[in-house]
């Protein structure tokens, strides 16, 4: 029973009834309370200098009790918003107080399930840490791996060190900008005062009530059944809080997959087949090569030379920043190529970077515009060669 209390506690960020315990510091002085521990820090008095008077008028605005006593974060990748709900009675519906912007996104979308994947986890977590001394200025940690990552992560480097954070920089965290982590952090430090032990912090592909975001999901999911099958466990959670503005009770089944009690029937269109988006067919230059060169004497030459390949190469990069998907600023793209014996670059493919067809597709009809190179040499004959080069894209984050 105690340990199903405890699941319960983590789950819906309750408060637990203690005892006010004064947080020591040997040889130095006491703290009668976590707020004015975290308030020593030098960081987070001037956060709170700044943003106390501020945030009180906000919140009597929105006719909301200060300071929050229970308050529960959200965030969804692909809309790039990170949602703070607050509420003072656990019985009484959470109400919406402010949605940030997410400054940028590393990865896709889709679960964490390795070290250095640069994912942003996706599922149901909890505030395990406070950092007033973050190198990325203030920073609130996350307790990732948690017990279904453990099950279905990589078992001996699943990754670690996830924050909500400032700085509006991103290597699979989620930033904000420092002015904003003021506030949350503000808002944590105070919840936690008040006695949520767990403050719970649930990370969503997609928000499930915008069409054209589900329309991504959908499409990004189509030919794998896995993301699938998780973005629906994690969509039950999300239709449960629209509906009774309450957090659901989330449990993780011997497989580590979530289940949502009492969960709503889903009503996106990821509970059935995505409708079938018929498209004109694109026709990419392609040809039937078969005496493909292994070893060459010389390589093939782009007009040029290198440095006029890397040239076209960082052009190219940044004429592809307006597709890259919603959320997403920077992909590392790796295509593979051929240049046959007469020159000319053909049967393009993405081997590894997105997942995204539209940008796929863009990329590979833009390359194919390339002029024609030097062929490679074999036995002082031109020869079909392949090729492979990265495209790095990065959008610019203000």
């Amino acid at each position: 029973m105690k340990n199903l209390f405890l699941a319960l506690v983590i789950c819906l960020g309750l408060n637990v009834t203690v005892p006010a315990q004064p947080i020591l510091q040997k040889g130095g002085p006491s703290y009668t309370s976590f707020f004015d521990f975290q308030k020593t820090f030098p960081r987070v008095n001037e956060a709170w200098q700044r943003k106390d008077d501020t945030l009180q008028k906000q919140f009597a605005a929105k006719d909301l009790k200060w300071p929050a006593k229970y308050i529960y974060i959200r965030s969804f990748k692909y809309d790039s918003q990170l949602e703070v709900w607050v509420k003072n009675e656990i019985n009484e519906p959470f109400r919406l107080f402010k949605t940030y912007k997410i400054c940028a996104l590393a990865g896709t979308l889709g679960p964490k399930r390795m070290e250095g994947d640069y994912q942003v986890p996706e599922g149901f977590y909890y505030i395990n840490e406070f950092n007033p001394k973050s190198t990325y200025y203030l920073s609130l940690g996350l307790n990732y791996p948690n017990a279904s990552d453990k099950i279905l992560s990589d078992s001996i480097m699943p990754g670690s060190d996830i924050y909500i954070h400032g700085s509006c920089v991103t290597v699979g965290c989620i930033p904000i900008t420092d002015k904003q982590i003021d506030e949350l952090y503000i808002l944590a430090a105070h919840a936690k005062d008040l006695g949520q032990d767990f403050i719970p912090v649930h990370i969503f592909p997609v928000k499930y009530d915008v069409p054209k975001s589900v329309d991504y999901l959908n499409n990004l999911a189509k030919d794998d059944p896995s993301l699938k099958k998780f973005a629906r466990q994690l969509e039950g959670a999300f239709d449960y809080f629209e509906k009774y503005k309450q957090l659901p009770v989330v449990m993780i089944d011997d497989d580590g997959d979530y289940v949502v009690n009492n969960a709503p029937a889903i009503k996106s269109v990821l509970v059935k087949d995505a409708p079938v988006k018929i498209k004109a067919p694109v026709h990419h230059r392609t040809r039937t090569v078969t005496d493909l060169a292994d070893a060459v004497l010389q390589w093939p030459q782009f007009p040029g030379g290198e440095a006029a390949f890397a040239r076209y190469l960082d052009t190219l990069g940044k004429e592809m920043i307006e597709y890259l998907p919603r959320g997403i600023n920077k992909a590392y793209v790796l295509v593979e190529f051929i240049v046959d014996k007469d020159g000319v670059p053909v049967n393009f493919k993405v081997i590894r970077g997105m997942k995204d067809e539209d940008f796929n597709e863009e990329l590979i009809t833009r390359m194919e515009k390339m002029p024609n190179w030097e062929p490679a040499i074999l036995d002082k004959k031109p020869v079909a060669k392949k090729m492979m080069q990265t495209v790095t894209v990065e959008a610019t984050v203000h």
